[in-house]
């Protein structure tokens, strides 16, 4: 057997268990014998490569149990299968509750132990093969696919088959194969970038169905239709930088309390940063249409104070522009954990609103702080490490206790974001006088000097319905993976921000945002 199998076989009659042993052997498996919970502890200390453990829970001295315990604590997602006499039940709950892998009883023959290594071990390569397999006869297509000048909606169906190739390799080990995803997503970036560039501006002023729906026709589109045509009461969950792939980790859980009755998409605004994207949801407005009606509620880039300090009053004027007899409706922002703690506690006060929209901040507070702390830069080290960690924030947050007090109602719920992030990789140069923008993905400024390749530019903010704050202001937009660098400290500050997650300028994961209607079973 090519990468044989080691198992570690702990029992105190280990030498009555030779037949099993050799006839483990003799089918290409590597196995370890030792006759007490210590010596097992210590194998598990001394070898890296041991790929499963056979453990009698009634050794003498060190019990299986406690044995069980230390090699945890050692290899936490090591497999162990717990051999035993005892079938007591709070014996088998406290194994499980020490995340034993299996179990079987005493006495064990040769095949229960070969049908559990199948199933254990076995079953990941199965699974790994046969991803392997899946992933190489699609490569082709979607190659095919991206370089046939595709249209928005056929994007979208592209960048989602990309994610679930993503989470799919997640589960089956297969690194080899998520190198040449990484490059497939980046060649569909490139792309996507180049249909971006060609059709953005003429998107705006298109109101038919060859423009995608956007961040300031969104909550038309999507949402107010739904609230006039149910009379039960609607949640809109707006988690901040929340990408596709974010949604497909928490789908699995939302779903056992919420039915998924619609999985769609939108296309976030240029810039995709909050200011922008989310100020247009909640106006139902473009940014330069919002510093017109609503001048003393829009700040641009290079003025102090909050630049979304008023996403409710703009809400409130949408919705007075969109519906004749207006619904009763709440807004409730969250930043912190006091906020969360308090949405969580008084959730039942908004089942008597028609609306009630939610905006929570933590995925965005994520994307920066690990930006600014080391531990978390290694807790969330590339996109799989970031979903996981998304993944335990969302099951032990207020958050989902709050939703799952309200799914036992009769409700509506609907998830969405302003705009997504990407993990930087490649720096670009930029140079801009001082009231240039600091962001990483696009720049507002005049006088920009840059690499015309790396940057889809509007010279006239006007045109891309975007603010102004000078004459002579453009805004420029990298693309891909590119972030912006001035050339003062260029290497400290591209060993700072490389690989980490930003937003603001041109990729699958900024642009195309997952919106999703969901009801209580």
């Amino acid at each position: 057997m090519s990468n044989q199998i080691k198992i570690l076989w702990a029992d105190d009659e280990i030498d009555l268990l030779k037949p099993q042993v050799l006839f483990l052997e003799k089918k290409g498996y590597d196995v370890i014998t030792v006759s007490n919970g210590h010596d097992a502890i210590e194998e598990c200390e001394e070898y890296n490569d041991i790929d499963i453990v056979f453990l009698d829970e009634s050794m003498p001295g060190l019990t299986g149990l406690e044995t069980l315990t230390k090699i945890k604590e050692i290899h936490p997602l090591l497999p162990v299968v717990m051999i035993t006499k005892n079938e007591a039940e709070n014996v088998m709950e406290e194994a499980i509750g020490a995340q034993i892998t299996d179990y079987l009883i005493k006495p064990v023959n040769p095949n229960q132990i070969l049908l559990t290594l199948k199933k254990i071990i076995d079953k990941k390569n199965i699974v790994k093969e046969k991803t392997s397999t899946a992933y190489r006869q699609e490569f082709g297509e979607i190659f095919s696919k991206i370089n046939s000048g595709l249209n928005y909606l056929e994007w979208a169906d592209v960048y989602k088959k990309i994610v679930n190739w993503e989470i799919k390799i997640d589960g089956s080990d297969t690194g080899d194969m998520a190198e040449i995803l990484g490059m497939q997503k980046s060649e569909a970036n490139v792309e996507f970038s180049k249909f971006i560039e060609k059709n953005y501006v003429d998107w705006l002023y298109d109101e038919t169905d060859r423009a995608p729906i956007m961040s300031h026709n969104l909550l038309r589109e999507k949402l107010f239709d739904d609230i006039v045509e149910e009379e039960r009461p609607t949640f809109f969950l707006l988690l901040d930088n929340l990408r596709y792939d974010q949604w497909k980790i928490l789908e699995p859980i939302i779903s056992e309390y919420y039915r998924v009755d619609e999985e769609d998409f939108f296309y976030s605004i240029l810039p995709t940063a909050t200011q922008y994207s989310r100020n247009a949801i909640f106006s139902g407005l473009m940014p330069s249409e919002i510093q017109e009606y609503y001048p003393n509620w829009w700040k641009n880039d290079n003025e102090k104070g909050g630049k979304n300090l008023h996403e409710h009053d703009l809400l409130r004027e949408q919705i007075s522009r969109t519906f004749r007899d207006a619904p009763k409706f709440d807004y409730v922002k969250i930043i912190n954990t006091q906020h969360a703690n308090a949405l969580r506690d008084n959730i039942h006060n908004y089942l008597n609103n028609d609306l009630t929209v939610i905006v929570y901040n933590f995925i965005d507070m994520l994307s920066h702080a690990r930006t600014e702390m080391e531990v978390l830069k290694q807790l969330a080290g590339d996109e799989s490490a970031y979903r996981s960690l998304t993944r335990s924030w969302f099951l032990h947050s207020p958050l989902w206790d709050a939703l799952k007090t309200i799914s036992k109602k009769d409700i509506n719920l609907v998830i969405s974001t302003d705009h997504g992030t990407i993990r930087v990789k490649q720096p670009s140069k930029v140079i801009g006088d001082k009231e240039t923008t600091t962001n990483l993905r696009y720049k507002v400024g005049k006088n920009l000097k840059y690499e015309h390749r790396d940057v889809l530019e509007i010279r006239d903010p006007k045109e891309g319905l975007l603010p102004r704050p000078n004459v002579s202001s453009r805004f420029i937009f990298a693309k891909e993976d590119k972030f912006f660098l001035y050339p003062n400290n260029y290497n400290y500050y591209n060993n700072y921000y490389r690989d980490t997650f930003q937003h603001g300028g041109i990729s699958l994961e900024e642009i195309i945002c997952p919106i999703i209607k969901l009801s209580s079973k």
